[in-house]
């Protein structure tokens, strides 16, 4: 796993993923923007609610700022959906470079239908939106945030970015099946790209990462046991 965790980050600078970069950097900074809009919009009108102790001009200040860094700390319980939500546009693009990388003999997968990879991007990023705000409820809770948000970052990681790959090549049920039986593999190649979030900056970069790396994992899931081997070394740039 270690691996292709540093194969993908290799081909992350590759020309095709090159050409990707910043076209998802600049989709991802823009959901961001978009959301910090809106939550800024929201605080501005509940700062701006009649009520007595709200009065002073000391107090509106202090929830001011108070209220401008929860937003910036709120944003990195963010990434997660909004990654979701970039890799929707972006997966197969880059999964085919993967595929076609690894293994050059082998006909690569199918795209996905333009409505099955919205769903899916859709319908992960609203779970993970879900779980991060409730990860974000429990900031105060020493210790126990910082499990919970990479604990489940992982867990949504791996999943989503494995469904995404896997059902290129095969069925739903299939690809249930897989990951049910792969769950602990799933969870820590998850957990590798939960911890980019951690890093300002290159966080931004987890669909690009997440492709590379999830594809790879899944072409090793999929393989029957007897003809799993060693996956093709990338080519160096």
């Amino acid at each position: 796993m270690f691996d292709d965790a540093l194969a993908a980050a290799n081909q992350m600078l590759t020309p095709p993923f090159r050409k990707v970069l910043i076209k998802t950097m600049l989709l991802t900074l823009a959901l961001l923007g978009l959301i910090w809009l809106g939550l800024e919009k929201l605080l501005v009108a509940a700062l701006s609610l009649p009520a007595a102790w709200l009065s002073n001009p000391w107090i509106t200040t202090i929830l001011s700022l108070i209220g401008g860094v929860g937003l910036f700390v709120g944003l990195a319980f963010l990434i997660t959906p909004t990654s979701f939500l970039v890799a929707g546009f972006f997966f197969d693009e880059l999964a085919e470079e993967v595929e076609l990388e690894i293994e050059p003999g082998r006909e690569p997968g199918r795209a996905l239908a333009l409505g099955d990879a919205t769903w899916l991007a859709l319908k992960f990023s609203a779970v993970a939106l879900v779980v991060n705000l409730a990860a974000l409820l429990l900031l105060l809770v020493p210790g126990v945030n910082m499990i919970a948000f990479f604990g489940a970052n992982a867990y949504l990681f791996g999943r989503g970015y494995f469904e995404l790959a896997a059902t290129r090549h095969v069925s739903p049920a299939e690809v249930r099946r897989l990951r049910k039986m792969h769950e602990g593999r799933l969870f820590i190649a998850g957990l590798v790209m939960a911890a980019m979030l951690a890093v300002p900056v290159l966080n931004l970069l987890t669909p690009l990462f997440g492709t590379a790396f999830m594809v790879r994992i899944s072409r090793r899931v999929m393989r029957p046991p007897s003809q799993r081997r060693p996956v093709a070394a990338d080519r160096r740039i």
